[in-house]
């Protein structure tokens, strides 16, 4: 009888590691505030992927720091077992030369799919002069140093595709960060700031709404839903697309058949009509799905923004 007790204590570890992923809940961890335009594209991805993988997946915002504390927890505080996913933004990329962190992206985590893109649109208050953004540029030539545009703080999508733009129009403007969306767009609409960066699937019921107005959009092609809101590249900057990527990443070290059942579930849940009809409404433009272009796009992007900062375009955020 003992030996047999014995045996069951030496066989309880392998089934248990033999049980079929996944065999319990899965964390997504998003790295912005809850109820932002990131938890609302992880959300749609979700539901069809809880049905694909027969599991719940909770999602778990681990907000700050233009989303590296949530980078930086999932690279070196969880599991590599697949039972921690990291909704990986822009800034994973951008971070790597713009800011210091105690990670390293492309070796601490692994691309498993890619989501999506949202690109910005470049919005100003109701009470301001500017009707399109060759106004915003004459009257930054103008008065160097005086226009200002806010953000959700230093790192993130809307500071860095203001810092772009002021880049491409070799214009001056005063960033001003604040702690979320909601705030900036409150000063906005009050006159308090000129100019907000934000993503487009946030901002449209806004302009719709007749609380801002739309100068243009950093997506390739104007918004169906806004027609007459042309692009940044239409305005005179030809080439300029930007906007905000998601894609879903595990720590390293994750065996790849968990990271390939993963990709596999993402993938089909971005294939199903809710999802493509939800992102449609949403303006979430496509990118590489699959680990491996998808891991290409992310590399390619690391290098885009090491280039502008080599060449003195974007500065190094202290």
């Amino acid at each position: 009888m003992r030996v047999f007790f014995a045996l069951l204590l030496l066989l309880s570890p392998l089934a248990a590691s033999a049980q079929p992923f996944p065999s319990k809940p899965i964390t997504l961890v998003v790295p912005f505030a809850p109820g932002g335009p990131a938890e609302a594209v992880a959300r749609i991805v979700v539901q069809p992927m809880e049905e694909i993988l027969n599991q719940r997946i909770i999602i778990e915002p681990k907000p700050g720091a233009g989303g590296n504390i949530g980078a930086q927890y999932v690279a070196k505080q969880s599991k590599p077992d697949g039972y921690t996913l990291f909704f990986g933004s822009t800034t994973l990329a951008s971070s790597v030369s713009l800011m210091k962190v105690n990670y390293d992206a492309r070796k601490d985590l692994v691309p498993v799919a890619g989501i999506g893109i949202l690109p910005n649109l470049v919005i100003t208050g109701p009470s301001t002069s500017y009707k399109t953004l060759a106004d915003v540029v004459a009257a930054a030539k103008a008065k160097p140093g005086t226009l200002t545009f806010g953000s959700s703080g230093p790192g993130t999508g809307s500071h860095l595709a203001g810092e772009l733009f002021q880049a491409a129009a070799g214009i001056n403007l005063i960033h001003v960060p604040y702690k979320g969306s909601a705030a900036v767009i409150a000063d906005l609409i009050a006159g308090r700031v000129d100019l907000l960066f934000e993503l487009q699937s946030s901002a449209i019921g806004r302009v719709k709404a007749g609380q801002v107005r739309a100068l243009a959009t950093t997506a390739a092609r104007r918004a169906p839903v806004l027609p007459d809101v042309p692009t940044v590249a239409e305005s005179g900057y030809p080439g300029f697309e930007t906007g905000a990527w998601n894609g879903y990443f595990v720590p390293a070290g994750t065996p790849p058949d968990i990271v390939a059942k993963l990709e596999e579930a993402t993938i089909k849940a971005l294939r199903t009509e809710y999802v493509k009809q939800r992102f449609e409404e949403s303006s979430v433009l496509p990118i590489p799905e699959s680990a491996a272009a998808f891991g290409k796009y992310f590399e390619a992007d690391i290098d885009k923004w090491a280039k502008l900062v080599r060449e003195g375009r974007l500065k190094v955020i202290e």
